[in-house]
């Protein structure tokens, strides 16, 4: 199986800025065959981006979509947009959950969308940090992921990838903490489990699982290792041509 890594640059880099900086991260990364190296700029770079990237070496993300393909949603940007542009799409996100209030149909109807417009949606699911002191870590998982793969059928599950990301570990949430290999490798086996009860033994086996929780280039090879674990996802790290080039690095030396 290959190995993902995923940098999500969020409200970061102006469309001159992106572009200076990609511009540099293809410098300085090989052509990985059994990596896929992502970016996720803002909505709108991805378009100028898509004409300057070089997709033998790293495939664009969009951040976000809309489940409807076209209709009078002002603002919005539908997966029929991005289609052509993006090859992922980050989805289930825990700042679009707690901060723009996405539940768990619209994160659904996104995946479904992101499907049907042939972009992979990157899903995103994990407790936040009072849910886990209460125990509520393995029917969080279940609920969401459940709840985000509700539109998907068995047929369209090797186009999926699932991201672990509890809430507490971001960075950007105040008083972060680190996850602990042993910390995601239990809730990696409880994702495998749900999607063996939800699709089958194969499909749990072959669906892909990403970390994503303060990554950098420190913690990055342990994280790598951990059982049941293709890949990771960064922020901040990925705003930074040196780390995000040593976490690629490391994702190549692990493989």
């Amino acid at each position: 199986m290959k190995t993902y890594i995923v940098g999500n640059w969020k409200l970061n880099f102006t469309v001159g800025e992106a572009s200076i900086y990609l511009h540099k991260l293809l410098k300085a990364t090989p052509n990985y065959r059994d990596i896929d190296v992502i970016v996720a700029p803002p909505t709108i770079a991805l378009q100028p981006l898509s004409l300057q990237i070089d997709r033998h070496k790293m495939k664009l993300a969009a951040q976000n979509g809309f489940y409807r393909d076209y209709g009078a949603f002002t603002g919005e940007t539908s997966f029929s947009q991005l289609r052509g542009i993006a090859d992922y799409a980050i989805i289930g996100h825990s700042e679009r959950r707690y901060i723009f209030r996405e539940d768990d149909k619209m994160v659904a109807k996104k995946v479904g969308a992101a499907i049907r417009n042939k972009i992979t949606p990157i899903l995103c699911i994990g407790e936040t940090e009072s849910e886990r002191a209460f125990g509520e870590t393995a029917d969080v998982i279940r609920d969401q992921l459940s709840g985000g793969l509700s539109e998907v059928g068995d047929d369209d599950m090797d186009k999926v990838i699932i991201a672990y990301e509890p809430v507490w570990a971001i960075s950007s949430v105040k008083a972060a903490k680190l996850a602990t290999p042993d910390e995601i490798a239990e809730v990696v086996k409880l994702i495998r489990a749900n999607l063996k009860e939800m699709y089958g033994e194969k499909v749990a086996e072959n669906t892909p699982v990403l970390f994503g929780g303060s990554v950098n280039p420190s913690n990055a090879g342990a994280y790598l290792t951990v059982p049941g674990v293709n890949g990771l996802l960064a922020g901040g790290s990925s705003l930074i041509l040196s780390e995000f080039v040593d976490i690629i690095e490391t994702a190549k030396r692990v493989k």
